[in-house]
């Protein structure tokens, strides 16, 4: 090898002038030795010295003015997971930066920091997002150092004397680690510090004095930790800090009011704390952004807090504040969130003066008055959130000027009169919920006018008249609430995307159901109870698949009850003339009889013939489907019967597995038969449908069919679809569901699982009526390990993160009660949220699931999906489900949990009550799951310290 490159380097010399740098030979030979290393270490490394000579050409390679020294390396995202070339890089002694982030690098050699500490040039190292372990090495002799990143790794131990001799640091990043023990008071060897971010680890202890004493800080970031004790007043004389993030401790006490002498302060975070007692006068005097919710804070808000001018974000949600909002609100406002206090008085009309205004929430408080027609004005809002208060008088037709409203909720309050017309005006409105008001008069006519909205909640209400038909054009509608209402006539058609609830109960409906309900294919909970239906139940309503809870009680209806399936918790008391059809009972086997020879050989012979003609015909019918699927959008069986739909024509299919039992087992001929008949049909999740495939070995599959025509679909051609399912079905991860085979139509895509026989999460925990059953602690224990560690093991995936769109209880499968499966792996590379319809939980899966900063980013992250499973969590310890009631089991948890002498009331108590290391265990896993569903994104743990902490609740 040496002798190749010397070789090379001979070559390279030789060239002209032109074609090669005027990099020294030391560190051109470096440079050469690092290309050969990298390139035997990865094949996404883009250096070729054979066909680009030049070294200060090649990609993350930058050299000074004259091309004679290289001055910075940058070799993120090259996929590198060995280190010995960074010995090479120490021959380098003209770098300035060296950045070798994003890769799966899992040590720094002790040969590199000896061999680069003389380097005193140096002063950008960048190691982030690797898998670096162990203790933070001891960083002797890098005295020009002055941007160190280790963030995003798996470093432990405590952080002391190994920084000590950096005498230039300006910018630490230790963040996104596991370190423990206390925040060091000293950082390097001078206090010129700028950057610290240690955030999203496991400091505990108090904040340091000593922090003061680094005058030249403009950033502090001690989120994500274990900091408890007050906020030391020396903070104050840091006057060059421009952000101070201080969010998710157990910081207690009072804010220090020193804080609001800082003039450059631009950024305050103390969110998620314990702090107590009043805020301090004057804290906004400099800055744009405040967020100090989810504490314990008390006293009225300061007359002068929101009125600072260049003030735009304040949250001061989840507190004890009282007293009225200050009337003196500043212009710049672009968020103000104020909700879940004891806030009282009106609603001042001085928000007309807010034109950036475009999130406000005062829900959860005591204010009344009527809603101020002032905030007309506001007509940047797109989220006004005023639930939950005491508001009176009539809705103002004002609000029809709020015309990039995406959410208005004004829920549980005491408005009367009729529902605003202009409110129909609202075009970008996707969630209306006036509910559990005294609102009287008609549904309008126009409400059809809103084509985004996607959740329309009137239920508890005086609403009189009919529902308007007008409402069946309403395409992206998917939930329906006009329960406890004084609504007649017939029930007319409904949206057909209608998926979370229809609800009708406790209204003056008559005549029958119509059969149009059976078009609602994605419809999981319908309500017509305490109505004054007749007529028969239609047998169409056994159709829909995704169906589990339908309530016909009180009515007047009569005849047979129709056989739906098991798994649907079916509520009919009240109806005197319904009659439930008899229980089937296994017919008793035929008695035997003599038979004559003469009639078994005449059987026989018939029975050769049929064999023949049945050969026959199938070859004659293979031959003709072969590589051809019936098209799943036939009529359903009972209907047009003698119509079949065109076939799709197969595109390609492949087996994945590379075990002979699966291979010799598959049949994709039998499989496509199976999907072609809804009956076969298992589950039905957001995207998917799920059938169950018997194949003629006796084997028995799940086949998952994507419906690939349907917009939100992007597969960007078959062949890369193909590409990525050869990469899933490669995975082995035990807690993950992966495709054996695929088949691709044109339209859809059909893959290939092993059965779970068991069902779905959901099922086991909130399945309703006799086959209800009771799941211990240690299933629920094992099942939260088994989709922890495959989701760890999804996001740790070495081609990169696989996220998921719709992580639910109804997407984890289970093999055993002990054994589950996360499914659906396979969608965020078909999927594109920018084609969606507008609404949120099409894109960012099952609503009770979606973490809250999607209504706002529309974009799945890491951070998201393990919001999505603090939410499962939160279901195995409280055996709730993940909304009831209209309330989301994430938020229900978090209000209650705020007092933890009262995390005995969240868990169920039937379970816990059990022993006292199940109660011990249950409330570990709470926490675990209350950090999850933190408000914060930042603030949620990754997968890997989600893991560990329910590990270690055992």
């Amino acid at each position: 090898m040496s002798s190749l490159l010397f070789s090379l380097f001979f070559l390279l010399s030789s060239l002209p002038f032109s074609a090669v740098s005027q990099l020294s030979p030391a560190q051109t030979t470096a440079v050469i030795d690092i290309a050969g290393k990298l390139t035997n270490n990865s094949a996404a490394v883009p250096w070729s010295p054979s066909s680009q000579p030049n070294p200060c050409s090649w990609r993350g390679v930058l050299c000074s003015a004259d091309n004679s020294s290289i001055t910075a390396l940058s070799l993120s995202g090259f996929g590198l997971s060995t280190s010995d070339f960074l010995l090479d890089v120490c021959k380098i002694e003209s770098l300035l930066s060296l950045d070798v982030s994003n890769n799966h690098l899992s040590s720094i050699p002790d040969a590199f920091i000896a061999g680069c500490s003389g380097m005193d040039g140096l002063k950008f190292l960048n190691f982030s997002r690797n898998q670096l372990v162990g203790s933070l090495p001891v960083l002797k002799g890098f005295v020009g150092l002055e941007t160190l990143d280790l963030s995003f790794n798996s470093l432990s131990g405590n952080v002391s004397f190994q920084l000590d001799e950096l005498q230039s640091l300006k910018s630490l990043n230790l963040s996104w680690n596991e370190f423990t023990g206390s925040v060091p008071g000293r950082i390097g060897n001078s206090t010129g510090l700028e950057e610290l971010v240690l955030s999203v680890n496991k400091f505990s202890g108090g904040i340091p004095r000593e922090i003061g004493d680094y005058r030249n800080l403009s950033l502090i970031d001690l989120s994500v930790n274990h900091l408890s004790g007050s906020v030391p007043t020396d903070i104050g004389s840091l006057t060059r800090l421009k952000v101070l993030i201080l969010s998710a401790n157990q910081l207690s006490e009072a804010i220090p009011p020193s804080i609001s002498n800082i003039p450059a302060l631009e950024r305050f975070a103390a969110n998620q704390n314990q702090f107590d007692g009043s805020i301090p006068m004057g804290l906004t005097n400099f800055l744009r952004l405040l967020d100090l919710s989810y504490n314990n804070l008390t006293g009225p808000i300061p007359d002068d807090l929101l009125a600072q001018p260049r003030l735009t974000s304040v949250d001061l949600s989840y507190n004890s504040l009282n007293g009225a909002i200050p009337a003196n609100l500043s212009s710049s406002l672009f968020r103000l969130r104020l909700g879940s206090n004891a806030l009282n008085g009106n609603i001042p009309a001085s928000f007309a003066s807010l034109q950036s205004l475009t999130y406000l929430e005062l829900d959860n408080n005591s204010l009344s008055n009527v809603v101020p027609g002032e905030l007309g004005s506001c007509r940047k809002l797109a989220l006004l959130n005023l639930a939950d208060n005491e508001l009176t008088g009539f809705l103002p037709e004002s609000v029809g000027n709020l015309v990039n409203l995406q959410v208005l909720k004004l829920q549980i309050n005491h408005l009367t009169g009729p529902i605003p017309e202009e409110i129909t005006q609202l075009l970008n409105l996707s969630i209306l919920n006036i509910s559990w008001n005294s609102l009287n008069g008609s549904i309008p006519h126009s409400v059809s006018n809103l084509q985004k909205l996607t959740h329309l909640t009137l239920q508890g209400n005086d609403l009189s008249g009919s529902i308007p038909v007008t409402i069946s054009q309403m395409n992206s509608l998917i939930e329906l609430q006009l329960g406890q209402n004084q609504l007649t006539g017939i029930i007319p058609p409904m949206p057909v995307k209608l998926q979370i609830a229809l609800n009708l109960s406790s209204n003056h409906l008559d005549g029958h159901i119509p059969n149009s309900l059976a078009q609602l294919r994605d419809l999981e909970v319908l309500d017509l109870s305490n109505n004054q239906l007749s007529g028969e139940i239609p047998d169409s309503l056994v159709r829909l698949s995704s169906l589990i809870q339908l309530s016909l009680s009180n009515n007047n209806l009569s005849g047979a009850v129709p056989p739906f399936r098991s798994f649907v918790a079916l509520n009919t008391t009240g109806n005197d003339e319904l009659v439930f059809p008899p229980t089937k009972q296994t017919p008793p086997p035929p008695q035997k009889r003599k038979r004559s020879v003469a009639i078994g050989v005449i059987l026989a012979a018939v029975s050769a013939v049929l064999a023949v003609a049945v050969v026959a015909i199938s070859v004659l019918l293979f031959s003709r489907r072969v590589l051809k699927v019936n098209n799943d959008q036939q009529s359903e069986p009972g209907e047009n019967d003698h119509f079949v739909g065109p076939p799709q024509h197969v595109i390609h299919g492949n087996l994945l597995t590379s075990s002979g039992i699966h291979r010799s087992s598959i049949d994709f001929f039998k499989a496509m038969d199976v999907v072609a008949d809804p009956a076969n049909i298992m589950l039905r999740t957001r995207f998917c449908t799920y059938y169950k495939a018997i194949m003629p070995s006796g084997a028995i599959y799940l086949v998952k069919k994507l419906n690939l025509s349907e917009k939100i679909f992007q597969m960007n051609g078959h062949d890369k679809f193909t590409e990525e399912l050869e990469v899933l079905g490669r995975l082995s991860n035990s807690n993950v569901m992966t495709p054996l085979a695929y088949v691709l139509t044109e339209d859809s895509a059909y893959l290939f699982y092993e059965n779970f026989n068991q069902g779905c999460l959901f099922d086991l925990l909130h399945k309703v009526g006799k086959e209800k059953m009771v799941v211990d602690w240690p299933s629920r224990y094992s099942i939260a390990v088994g989709v922890a560690q495959g989701l760890a093991s999804l996001h740790g995936c070495s081609m990169g993160p696989i996220l998921l769109l719709d992580l639910s209880s109804r997407n984890v499968l289970l093999k055993s009660m002990k054994e589950p499966v996360v499914g659906d792996i396979e969608l965020c590379k078909v999927i594109d949220p920018s084609k969606s319809t507008g609404s949120l939980s099409m894109v960012a899966g099952s609503v009770g699931y979606i973490p809250p900063e999607y209504a706002y980013t529309m974009r799945v992250t890491m951070a998201g999906n393990v919001y999505s499973f603090g939410v499962i969590l939160l279901e195995l310890v409280t055996g709730k489900p993940a909304v009831s009631d209209g309330i989301e089991l994430a938020k229900w948890a978090a209000s209650n949990s705020k007092n933890q002498d009262r995390w005995d009331g969240i868990i169920e108590g039937s379970i816990s009550r059990g022993s006292l290391s199940v109660r011990s265990q249950m409330l570990s896993v709470l926490k675990v799951a209350l950090s999850c569903v933190s408000a914060l994104p930042e603030a949620r743990p990754k997968m890997k310290s989600v893991l560990r902490m329910i590990l270690n609740a055992r």
